[in-house]
């Protein structure tokens, strides 16, 4: 059996590790397929719970599912003792195993070398975790004091420890997201909500869906094979690549990021093939006529919206969305105080967070600095675009325009040390294109101090009235 693995893997181009997390992870559609045909309550979760465990062994070995019990632990007992701190508590220590978890197996430089390890599930365990305690802590608050989403998610009680482990460990979205709330998954698990049937009202079919996402993995993989060959990651750090013109290096930098993309599309429209088959990626009927299944927390990723995005604040809402949806929620939310506008600082903050959540390496904490300077450039963009006269459509067109090149530049520039994640390699490929990916958002956040643009018209009238 290991004889034709390797013999598979070396076919493929993968390594043996990578090639049984790629079956058991495909393995998960199949799987969410049963789990959705059993009845509710306890087998759903006992399912939900066994079949993550399980595949969590075939993929990483024993020692994983250990490493996934400790948040587990110190969340629900946090939960259970210290309620009303149960959210902070949990957020530290999850973040805490979480970090330790990174340095001893430095797992991204093990995924550069074609390694696997579980690190990359225990990165969506840990965030359903703290969100999970944090909408308990919640429960506790008086409804005034809350926003729209701490009311939608809180908790009034407290999980048994059955549906606890069912919604850490449920296989469709164990390995590699999309991260979802509790609430829904107590929702799904009890025909309750959205799930709820009647003789009026039945659930959508999910195997169109299904389909679309797995042809959409299908053609993912196609573009990141065909792609990988010719813009391999190592070529940062090979000669030729430094003796290219700039114009060269800079679309070497282009068709790097866009190779990586590819592969982490692939990954996502499985995640989402697998949700929606499970029927827990419905998110209710849109009101077209006649109405259309809407599959929304399965998503977790808008392609075209990623690679045609006109402006750099759109990206978390159409890359990794269910991660971004989580640091909205459970980060720059709750660092807003009450009565003031978010700034900089919570910007800041949520891409620190974000950095810290995927590892320690120099390259991911550059690159998430660099995304928040990105994002607010990119704001500064648009209020200028947005203080341009409707009449003058060519002007404000071209702005538009300008804040697409500068997406595409600044953040295929700076992806680059999210790859490559060392200090040294970072800058040097920063260096190779004069640091354009950082010089360019400073820029452009500075002049935004200096040429502030008067309010639309519009605006003022309707302050007047």
């Amino acid at each position: 059996m290991e004889l034709e693995m390797s013999s598979t893997a070396s076919a493929i181009g993968v390594s043996v590790p990578v090639l049984r997390f790629l079956l058991c992870f495909v393995a998960t559609i199949p799987v969410s397929f049963l789990w959705r045909l059993l009845p509710s309550g306890a087998a759903k979760h006992i399912f939900a719970a066994g079949s993550g465990a399980y595949l969590s062994y075939l993929s990483f070995g024993f020692s994983s599912n250990l490493h996934f019990l400790i948040p587990m632990a110190l969340g629900y007992a946090s939960m259970l003792l210290l309620r009303r701190r149960a959210g902070i508590l949990t957020f530290f220590t999850g973040f805490g195993y979480l970090i330790g978890c990174h340095v001893y197996y430095m797992s991204g430089d093990a995924w550069k070398e074609g390694g696997i390890d579980a690190t990359g599930a225990l990165m969506v365990l840990v965030l359903k975790v703290i969100s999970c305690a944090i909408n308990y802590s919640d429960g506790l608050l008086k409804e005034e004091d809350l926003r729209e989403t701490q009311k939608k998610y809180r908790l009034t009680r407290l999980p048994s420890i059955l549906e606890y482990v069912g919604y850490c460990l449920c296989c469709g979205s164990h390995f590699a997201g999309p991260v979802y709330e509790i609430k829904d998954y107590l929702e799904y698990t009890e025909n309750k909500g959205i799930w709820a049937c009647s003789k009026d009202k039945s659930l959508p079919s999910p195997y169109l869906a299904t389909l679309r996402a797995l042809i959409q993995a299908a053609i993912c993989m196609t573009f990141y094979m065909y792609l990988v060959p010719q813009y391999p990651l190592t070529r940062f750090s090979e000669p030729i690549y430094y003796e290219y013109s700039f114009w060269r290096k800079l679309f070497t930098q282009y068709m790097s990021g866009l190779t990586a993309r590819w592969k982490y599309y692939f990954i996502w429209s499985i995640s989402e093939a697998s949700m929606i088959i499970s029927g827990l990626g419905f998110t209710g009927w849109s009101n077209s006529s006649p109405p259309k299944p809407q599959w929304g927390r399965a998503k977790n990723v808008d392609i075209l919206g990623v690679e045609l995005a006109t402006s750099a604040v759109q990206v978390p809402l159409v890359w990794n969305i269910q991660v971004s949806t989580w640091l909205r929620y459970y980060v720059y939310d709750r660092l807003i105080q009450k009565g003031k506008k978010p700034g900089f600082f919570q910007l800041l903050a949520t891409q620190t967070v974000s950095a810290v959540w995927h590892g320690l390496y120099p390259g991911y904490i550059i690159f998430f600095v660099q995304s928040a300077l990105m994002i607010a450039g990119s704001r500064v963009i648009y209020r200028w675009q947005q203080a341009i006269s409707a009449k003058n459509s060519l002007l404000r067109k071209l702005l538009t325009f300008t804040n697409f090149a500068y997406t595409i530049l600044v953040l295929n520039c700076s992806c680059i040390g999210f790859m490559v994640l060392s200090m040294k390699e970072t800058l040097a490929a920063y260096q190779s294109v004069y640091f354009i990916g950082t010089i360019v958002p400073v820029t452009v956040v500075l002049l935004g101090y200096v040429i502030k643009p008067a309010r639309p018209v519009r605006a003022k009238v309707e302050k007047s009235q």
